[in-house]
C-alpha cells in the first residue's frame, strides 16, 4: 500500500494544511489551497493526469498518515473533521466509477 505522511503538529490552520498537502502529495503548481482543489486532486490518483505524485494501481489505496493527529485536533479540529469527511467523499466517487475505494485515513 502507497503511503503518504502529513506532519499534524505543522497543520494549525488551512493555509499549513494545504501546504504540507502540496509537499506530501506532490501537488501541481496549479493547485489553489482549497478543500475543493484537495479532493479534486485525490480523485485522480489512478489516472494518468499527475494531479499528485502518486499513481494507484486498480486495487490499491494511498494510505494518508496524519503523524501527531491528536496536535492537530487540538488546533485545527474543524479542519481534520473535513479531511475525514472529503475521504469518505472521494471514496464514495471512486465506487461511484465502479472502482475501489482509492483512500484510507490514519490518525497517529
Amino acid at each position: 500500500m502507497a503511503s503518504v505522511e502529513l506532519n499534524g503538529a505543522v497543520i494549525d490552520s488551512e493555509q499549513a494544511f494545504h501546504a504540507e498537502c502540496r509537499r506530501a502529495f506532490g501537488f501541481p503548481e496549479s493547485y489553489s489551497d482549497t478543500m475543493d482543489a484537495w479532493v479534486d486532486c485525490l480523485s485522480y490518483l489512478r489516472d494518468e493526469d499527475g494531479m499528485t505524485r502518486f499513481k494507484l494501481g486498480a486495487n490499491e489505496k494511498l494510505e494518508i498518515v496524519v503523524k501527531d493527529a491528536a496536535t492537530m485536533r487540538e488546533k485545527a479540529p474543524e479542519l481534520l473533521e473535513e479531511v475525514a469527511f472529503c475521504v469518505g467523499g472521494i471514496n464514495e466517487r471512486y465506487e461511484d466509477y465502479g472502482e475501489k475505494p482509492a483512500l484510507a485515513l490514519v490518525l497517529r
